[in-house]
């Protein structure tokens, strides 16, 4: 790996911390903001579904015009307007006002995840992406590590806001490397004339067999994934007698442990097969998954072990999953469909999300209830996608990381 892709892969795992830590502090915070608004599961679920409600239909209105810009450009834009709606939920005063500004961030938000798994698509070849894939993705390890505890912390000594103004204030910083180290990345245009209009992104999707289990991947994992993320803290918090001046710890060990894992299992499914490596660790995630949303009262050491095993199977399953679905198209329409597939990722989130907060019940001590039936839907959606990856083929040809048009090949 050359010193320009490591470079350009931190610049991309920056713009994926921030982002991350922006969207998985509002988890952790569900007991405090629960108590400072004085809500339910579900009402506190709409505040995190907001988001991906309004970043699935953002990315997929994206996905009709991005692949007719340079990457840099489009990032640039969307990454703007990601850290104004986060310094806007800083500022919210109100449960409605919130509601609004994660709304505001989630429009822009929608369109990063799928231009950063688009560059990397566009700049890695398939034998070497699910390692770089990898290495993008240790920004969730490093919002766990630090970005969240820290955020936990400054949200306890001041209050919920000062999580999103900490962010929003690190993004200005971000704005200036993407500016300074994301080259223009337009290899992906073409000629006006051969570049498709905007109902062939969504129709040349339909009519591919191949895109379309892509897609339902996506939509089967998201939804066993975030049916149990967003109601875990208050899970352990109610019924498990967990700390919430503890919670913290649960996303600082979980992402340790997954900065180590996460590179391992990149490499891992290069050598072995993007496929097999994830049906090892979306049937061992399903270990967890039961464990969690079915404990009782526990001591710190178990509540943590369980959670370490959850963050590092749930990630595993991931890292090959990004690299199958980058694949599935070719790099001139990659944008388009990334896109399309970050949509479908944030809206099936916005469902599991606040499906399982009408599921999840709250009784007068406080409790949660019916958290264990979510967990059985979750392990029921996770053990699907293992059907629906088998059938997934990579078609993507080697990518073009100079904008130089490619010479016709002559017969000697």
């Amino acid at each position: 790996m050359t010193k320009q892709e490591k470079i350009l892969l931190f610049v991309l795992a920056c713009i994926n911390f921030t982002h991350i830590v922006d969207f998985m502090i509002m988890m952790p915070l569900g007991p405090q903001l629960m108590r400072h608004f004085a809500i339910g599961p579900q009402a506190f679920g709409f505040i995190v579904s907001s988001y991906s409600l309004s970043a699935g239909i953002s990315g997929f209105l994206a996905a009709f015009v991005v692949d007719r810009y340079p990457r840099n450009q489009v990032v640039m834009l969307a990454y703007a307007g990601f850290v104004i709606g986060t310094l806007a939920c800083g500022l919210a005063p109100t449960y409605q006002l919130l509601i609004a500004a994660r709304i505001l961030a989630g429009v822009f938000g929608g369109v990063l995840g799928a231009q950063v798994l688009s560059i990397v698509g566009d700049v890695f070849a398939y034998e070497r992406r699910a390692q770089a894939m990898s290495i993008v993705m240790t920004a969730f390890s490093a919002a766990s590590v630090v970005g969240v505890p820290f955020g936990l912390y400054i949200a306890t000594e001041f209050s919920w806001h000062a999580p999103f103004l900490a962010v929003g204030f690190l993004g200005i910083g971000v704005l200036a490397l993407i500016w300074r180290f994301i080259p223009r990345l337009d290899s992906h245009l073409v000629s006006k004339h051969l570049r498709p209009n905007p109902i062939a992104v969504l129709t040349t999707i339909v009519r591919n067999p191949n895109q379309l289990r892509a897609l339902w991947l996506t939509t089967t994992i998201m939804l066993g994934h975030f049916s149990i993320i967003p109601y875990l803290s208050p899970y352990l918090v109610s019924n498990v007698g967990f700390s919430e001046s503890n919670i913290y710890l649960i996303y600082l060990v979980g992402g340790a442990l997954t900065i180590f894992s996460a590179p391992m299992v990149g490499k891992l499914a290069d050598r072995r097969g993007k496929f097999p490596i994830f049906v090892v660790f979306a049937l061992l995630s399903l270990i967890p998954i039961y464990l969690i949303t079915h404990m009782n009262p526990a001591p710190l050491a178990y509540v943590l072990f369980v959670a370490g095993l959850f963050f590092i199977f749930s990630n595993g399953r991931l890292v090959p999953t990004q690299a199958m679905t980058t694949s599935v198209v070719l790099p001139q329409n990659r944008g388009g469909f990334m896109a399309i597939n970050s949509s479908v990722q944030l809206l099936a989130q916005a469902l599991a999300t606040y499906g399982a907060g009408s599921i999840i019940g709250k009784t007068a001590m406080g409790q949660l209830t019916h958290y264990g039936t979510v967990g059985f839907l979750a392990m029921a959606a996770i053990f699907s996608s293992i059907f629906i990856a088998r059938y997934i083929k990579p078609v993507d040809a080697a990518p073009q990381v100079t904008p130089e048009p490619e010479e016709p090949v002559l017969a000697e």
